[in-house]
């Protein structure tokens, strides 16, 4: 049975192992928030765990620190709307989340600072993410 994640992101290669980990992992919309006065965006999301042995999902937090600004594209109006986590992507100073359905999150870093951290148990599902 594959361990829990919790790891630590501070160099540009490493927003490539974070993205791969990331990749497929359902995020509702409600459950992103964004702490101006910490400087810190929050994902809550469910992460499709590749290094298991079987197929299954855990509930994970991605922070991103040292946040000064945040911006969202193709939000749409329903808060519960869950989207599946594409990519994660540095663009300058900005760190960008992007969605299916056209959402994405830019934040605004000072410095790569992620942590990524799994959270209570894994579940088996038999919805496996295929790609072309």
């Amino acid at each position: 049975m594959a361990e829990k994640l919790a790891l630590l992101g501070r160099e540009p290669g490493d927003i490539e192992t974070f993205s791969a980990l990331l990749q497929d992992a359902t995020l509702r919309l409600a459950d992103v928030g964004f702490d101006r006065k910490a400087r810190r965006l929050a994902l809550l999301i469910n992460r499709y765990r590749r290094e298991a042995g079987a197929p299954s999902r855990i509930r994970s937090a991605l922070r991103v620190e040292t946040v000064d600004a945040v911006q969202r594209a193709g939000w749409p109006n329903d808060p519960e709307a869950v989207t599946v986590i594409l990519s994660l992507a540095q663009d300058g100073d900005w760190l960008v989340i992007t969605c299916a359905a056209g959402i994405a999150i830019r934040a605004r870093i000072e410095v790569i600072d992620l942590v990524l951290e799994d959270m209570g148990d894994a579940w088996g599902t038999t919805r496996v993410p295929q790609h072309d």
